[in-house]
Parts: C-alpha cells; sequence; structure tokens
C-alpha cells in the first residue's frame, strides 16, 4: 500500500514538472514569436499548475483518448525552437494526433513539420494590425477593452486607441477607469492603470489610449489613429442611416455594431461571415448575444436533419434596460423590478437567426424571460424533425463540431452533470451545449437542447473574432 502511494506521489509530481515546462513554453512563445497556444480552445496563458492539469483532464473525456500532458510540454518545447509565423495553435490538438498517428519511427520534430509547416514556412512573419475605436463604454464596451489590452503581446492584431463618450473630463474618466478596474460580475482587472487628466488619456499596460467626446471625435488623426476600426457599443444607432455617420470621422475606415443592425449584414462569425464582402462592407453587425449562442447549435442540426419547426426560449440575464425598482418603461412587464422578478418579454433572435441561416425561414417561433441574474443566460431549443434521431447521435454530432470544423470557437461542449448558470461566466464560447440535459421524443422526431451562454463575455469574443476578420489581421492557425 505504502509503495502504491508513493509510486502514484512520483508521478503526479512529473505531471507537474511536466505542467511547468509546459507553461514556460506558453510564454516564451507568446511574448518572442506572437504564437498563442491553446487547449481545445482553452486558453493557456496565464493558467498556473493545477489548472493545466485539469485542462488535460477535461481533454481527455472531451475527446474520448488520453492527452499526455508529457506529449503536450515536449511539443511546444520544440516549438519553441522553430522559426514560425505569428499564429494560433492547438497543442492539445496535436498531442491527441500525434498519439493517433504515431509510429515506432515517428519523432515529434518530423511530426510537426508535417503538421504545422505552412506555419513555418510562412513569409509573413510580422503581424498586421488594425486601430480601434470604442463608440461607448458600457458593458459590452468595456470587456471589449480589456480583451483587447490583455491581447496586446500576442501579435496585437488589433490596437485599442481611443474610446469616444457622450462626454469626457477629469472626474468622468477616473470613473470610467474605476468601472474598468473593478466589475461586479467579471471580477477585477489585473493591469496598471496610469490617467492623464489634463489630455484625458490613460496608459493601462503600457499602451495609450485617448478619450474623445462627440465634439472632437474627428481628431483621431491628430491623435496617430488611422484607418480604423469602430465598434458601436451603445445600443443607441442600429441602421445603415444612421451607423453610416460614424464613416464621416477622419480616421474611421469600418464600423462594427455589437446589436442586430437594419439594413447591414448580421454575422454570426463561424456561421455566415462568408456573406461578407471585406472590400466594400464598411458597416457589418455581430447580432445579438442569443443568437450567437443558437445559430452555431441550428446550424450543426440543420445540416444533418430536415427541421420542420422549433421554438426557442430564452432564460436571459436581466439587463441595463430594465429598471432596477419598479418603474415606468415603454416596453410591457419590464418596468417591473428586474432583481426580484422573472419576466415575459419578446426576443428577436428567432427572426434574427433565419438572416444568419436563411433556411430556417418561417420555421422559428421565439420568446424570452429575463431572470433575476445579472448575466448568464440559457437557450432552450425545441426542434421538430423530420427525420428520426437518437439522443446518443444528436449529442455526437455536437461534440464533433466542438472538436473539429469551422465552429470549434463557438462551441463548448459540456458533459457536467452539475452545470448551472454561474458556472458559464467568463466561458469564452457563444454557445455551451449542455450535453446531460439533451432530451429526445419517444419517436425520436422532436429534441430538447440546452444551451448556456455568457451574454456578455461569451458575446464579446464573438465581436472580437468578428473584428479580426473584416479587419484582414487574422493569424494562421492550426486548431
Amino acid at each position: 500500500m505504502q509503495e502504491n502511494y508513493s509510486e502514484k506521489l512520483d508521478a503526479f509530481i512529473a505531471q507537474e514538472k511536466a505542467a511547468t515546462n509546459l507553461i514556460k513554453s506558453v510564454g516564451d512563445l507568446l511574448y518572442e514569436k506572437g504564437i498563442e497556444l491553446v487547449l481545445f480552445r482553452r486558453h493557456l496563458i496565464d493558467k498556473n499548475v493545477s489548472d493545466i492539469l485539469r485542462l488535460h483532464q477535461y481533454a481527455t473525456n472531451f475527446v474520448k483518448k488520453p492527452i499526455s500532458i508529457f506529449d503536450s510540454a515536449q511539443l511546444a518545447m520544440i516549438l519553441t525552437k522553430m522559426d514560425l509565423a505569428p499564429a494560433k495553435i492547438d497543442i492539445g490538438k496535436l498531442a491527441y494526433e500525434y498519439e493517433s498517428e504515431k509510429s515506432e519511427s515517428t519523432n515529434k520534430e518530423t511530426f510537426l513539420n508535417e503538421k504545422i509547416g505552412f506555419i513555418k514556412n510562412s513569409n509573413n512573419k510580422s503581424q498586421n494590425s488594425k486601430d480601434v475605436v470604442l463608440y461607448g463604454f458600457g458593458r459590452i464596451g468595456r470587456l471589449c477593452a480589456r480583451e483587447l489590452i490583455k491581447q496586446a503581446g500576442k501579435g496585437q492584431q488589433l490596437r485599442l486607441k481611443g474610446i469616444i463618450l457622450r462626454k469626457i473630463d477629469a472626474k468622468t474618466l477616473h470613473k470610467r477607469c474605476a468601472l474598468l478596474r473593478q466589475d461586479s460580475v467579471h471580477g477585477s482587472f489585473s493591469s496598471s492603470i496610469e490617467i492623464n487628466e489634463e489630455e484625458l488619456y490613460v496608459v493601462i499596460n503600457g499602451q495609450k489610449i485617448q478619450f474623445f467626446d462627440n465634439e472632437n471625435k474627428y481628431q483621431l488623426k491628430n491623435y496617430g489613429i488611422n484607418d480604423a476600426l469602430l465598434i458601436d457599443n451603445t445600443g443607441v444607432y442600429k441602421d445603415y442611416d444612421s451607423l453610416k455617420n460614424h464613416l464621416k470621422i477622419d480616421g474611421i475606415s469600418k464600423v462594427l455594431l455589437t446589436a442586430p443592425g437594419a439594413g447591414i449584414p448580421n454575422i454570426v462569425y463561424g456561421v455566415n461571415q462568408a456573406i461578407i464582402d471585406i472590400e466594400n462592407d464598411t458597416i457589418i453587425s455581430a447580432a445579438s448575444c442569443t443568437t450567437n449562442a443558437i445559430a452555431p447549435i441550428l446550424k450543426v442540426i440543420n445540416d444533418n436533419n430536415d427541421i420542420i419547426k422549433g421554438h426557442i426560449e430564452t432564460i436571459h440575464a436581466y439587463t441595463n434596460d430594465q429598471n432596477l425598482l419598479d418603474n415606468m418603461h415603454s416596453k410591457n412587464r419590464r418596468g417591473r423590478s428586474a432583481a426580484i422578478n422573472m419576466v415575459i418579454t419578446s426576443t428577436g433572435a428567432g427572426k434574427a437567426v433565419t438572416k444568419v441561416i436563411p433556411g430556417l425561414e418561417n420555421k422559428l417561433t421565439a420568446n424570452a424571460i429575463r431572470v433575476p441574474t445579472p448575466n448568464g443566460s440559457l437557450a432552450i431549443i425545441n426542434l421538430s424533425l423530420n427525420n428520426k434521431i437518437s439522443l446518443e447521435k444528436v449529442n455526437e454530432l455536437i461534440r464533433k463540431a466542438a472538436l473539429e470544423g469551422p465552429l470549434v470557437n463557438q462551441i463548448k461542449f459540456s458533459m457536467n452533470t452539475e452545470l448551472v448558470s454561474s458556472d458559464i461566466v467568463g466561458n469564452e464560447g457563444a454557445a455551451i451545449f449542455d450535453s446531460p440535459a439533451t432530451i429526445v421524443s419517444k419517436d425520436q422526431k422532436n429534441i430538447l437542447l440546452y444551451i448556456w451562454y455568457d451574454n456578455e463575455f461569451g458575446y464579446t469574443k464573438q465581436v472580437i473574432r468578428l473584428a479580426k476578420y473584416i479587419s484582414k489581421v487574422r493569424r494562421l492557425h492550426y486548431y
């Protein structure tokens, strides 16, 4: 018994050492080569040893094959010695493929040259960048700022240069920075913030960000902001005619709306970004958080079966649009206290998703219930199908889509039988598929799917993915 105890402890210590080596390689690759390593789309930067080992355990369950920490650590170390272009590489996928495909004559270096030779042989060893200006600094705006600032050092594809507010002065600037530093839902932001009250700019982790108001927003070029992407997160302007005024600002070349838009392409990145005319479409919508959650799942089902009809019910966290206490509101029921009521309200997600997946037109209805949680939402998709499908087949279709193909960044596959809404806060996926909750009718022609989503952070990640795409600054990737 004592020998068995010692053997297990020694084996675990060896795994910890390998995880430490992997952490070092992750940092070296990121800051020296602009290479971001992930493990089945889970970020590895700023993770400790326990996090790394837990992620390997998750990956083993996810792909249904052991993922060795020793393989991933050794593969990562070899990557640090290779001449690579800036890229995003899934070390978990590489470790899985190495274990599956290796033979006695296979060595890891040869394997990597075969798998990521296109990154090694790329002539583009420098990273293109795009200036970004945030129009508004609310829930989504501040999360966008956090992510853009955090991504500096990864090749910095998007550079946050400016933030436009209705008005700005020294007092307002301090308050805005306080809201950026501390967030009641998403926690504190690890950063150093220097505030220049006279010139109204901040320096965050070495990055200078100038604040503008509506009167001086036309001076962007005077502050070195050129050919920039403006991300409108105010929720005020939602159609082409109002949004095109942003293009009159000298220094702005494209506009991305963080809400459904009228008269402009509505895009769920990973699903329908191919419809964008990159050169000529200058105003684009990132659709809604709910549309980003349901569209990837509906696409998988629609691609593999014939959907006759369906209903989507979203159990949505309350938002700033509602009242904290009962008060007047232009919409029915939303005037009642958000903190103590479940509130039935409307959602345009059912109609909006047909703009993303035209084949579903006139097949879906949708409604919403706002509930007393500040963040974290759930979409329940009830579909009637033409062809029979088993519960196991449904879950396997989604698992495969989360593992390989164009939706790996959008769909996260959960096997957790104890998952609740607070668990998904901070999850980067647009759609967290709750596989244990799937229900299939006895005749196998009706299915109920449960899709969690962080309606703030998960959606923000989709906005940034789309921003990189329309700005033509996406790195090479292997995942």
